[in-house]
């Protein structure tokens, strides 16, 4: 039989390329995906900016606070002060009889019948009895020595107190005190000097004789921090004509195979060469009458700078960084401070007028006083003070705080606080 086909039966063609569910999933996926990378970037970049808003809030604040504190600064250090208000009084017994001197952390307390240290409260930490006729003092950061002059007794000090005692032969008429104690001192006598070094038990290091018609007069001794290179400043004339010399003797290694353990000696002509000292371990200093001579070198100094001073000088200081001198002007009225730095630059100059007998430089203040006048230069040239005290100072320097300094008097020790 033949069959027919249904001619109502529909036929139903798949597609050429179905479906597969697989590809639907993957595509929901990867819209998932794409919608949440976009929420991510959004959220990155919120982030983002948060956290610029917030530095810049930081910056802004800091640059606010340091404007205040920058105009706070100006505002103290770049006036003149003239009173002075008292803090605090710490008194002193015997004070009348007393010089004083700034060392270490505190102040020296000195007479004829003996020596203090006392603190910035004015208490008392140590104090050694001695009998001594014409007391003066050599000072540096670690370390003081006390003498007789024109005696025979040099006496050594640091912070904790008594280090040792001298007993000289010849008279004694300057010292100086290295950091570890080590004296150097010029000792008078009829004919010529001597030149000695003592540790500070007294033992002879250094015994130099000098001579009138061979080195000179020994005007000015001076020793390295460590006590190894001594500096002597000689005064020569002859036939009428006038010279320094500067002499540096080593007692190390460097000075071993040296006659008098001389390694160096420099001379001025026409130059009275009248004082000499250490500003650190490699730099040293002679001042004359006319110029300032600048060495450079820990073993064998050799002169780095001369510069000629034209004025007349007055009087001389310096710290570990700086040369002051006190210059009297010509054709006005007044004087000149003015600072060098240890190469030699002229670090400030400043014209003032009025009379101090004291003078030096504490930091980057140079302080100078008479009685009860008082001046107070910065580094940068600006007079923080001038004006007078309640009483005679005796002695001056600052502390921590705001225009705070210690002013020693006949009363004692005296907190006090510049202000206008």
């Amino acid at each position: 039989m033949i069959h027919r086909r249904n001619k109502n039966l529909r036929v139903v063609r798949e597609p050429e390329n179905p479906a597969d569910p697989t590809d639907k999933i993957i595509e929901q996926i990867m819209d998932e995906l794409n919608s949440e990378d976009g929420s991510m970037n959004d959220m990155e970049e919120q982030i983002k900016k948060h956290k610029i808003k917030f530095w810049r809030r930081i910056i802004l604040s800091t640059a606010a606070v340091l404007a205040v504190a920058a105009g706070i600064y100006l505002l103290v250090n770049l006036q003149t002060y003239s009173k002075a208000r008292t803090l605090d009084t710490y008194a002193s017994g015997g004070s009348a009889n007393n010089s004083y001197m700034q060392f270490a952390d505190g102040v020296l307390k000195y007479s004829r019948d003996g020596i203090a240290y006392l603190d910035q409260k004015g208490e008392e930490q140590w104090n050694h009895a001695y009998q001594i006729q014409n007391p003066f003092l050599d000072v540096n950061e670690k370390s003081a020595a006390i003498a007789d002059k024109g005696g025979n007794d040099i006496i050594v000090f640091q912070e904790d107190g008594l280090k040792g005692e001298i007993h000289t032969t010849l008279p004694i008429e300057k010292i100086n005190v290295s950091e570890q104690g080590i004296v150097g001192a010029i000792l008078k006598n009829d004919a010529s000097a001597k030149v000695m070094c003592y540790d500070t038990a007294g033992n002879v290091l250094v015994e130099h004789k000098t001579s009138l018609s061979g080195t000179g007069y020994p005007l000015d001794v001076s020793l390295s921090e460590d006590g190894e290179v001594m500096q002597v400043v000689y005064l020569y004339t002859q036939e009428g004509k006038i010279t320094s010399k500067v002499a540096y003797y080593n007692f190390g290694k460097k000075g071993e195979d040296k006659t008098d353990h001389q390694v160096a000696l420099t001379e001025y002509e026409d130059t009275v060469m009248a004082s000499g000292f250490f500003l650190n371990k490699s730099t040293s200093v002679a001042i004359g009458d006319n110029c300032l001579a600048i060495y450079k070198g820990g073993e064998v100094p050799k002169e780095s700078s001369k510069i000629m001073i034209d004025k007349e000088i007055k009087s001389t200081f310096h710290n570990s960084k700086y040369i002051g001198m006190i210059l009297k002007n010509e054709g006005k009225e007044g004087y000149e401070l003015r600072l060098y730095n240890a190469g030699g630059k002229m670090a400030m100059s400043e014209d003032f007028t009025g009379d101090y007998k004291n003078v030096k430089i504490c930091g980057s203040q140079v302080i100078m006083y008479d009685g009860k006048k008082c001046g107070i230069f910065m580094r940068s040239g600006v007079q923080r003070f001038s004006g007078e005290m309640d009483n005679n100072i005796l002695e001056i320097f600052p502390v921590a705080g705001v225009n705070k300094y210690i002013v020693m008097n006949a009363n004692g020790m005296e907190k006090v606080r510049l202000v206008k």
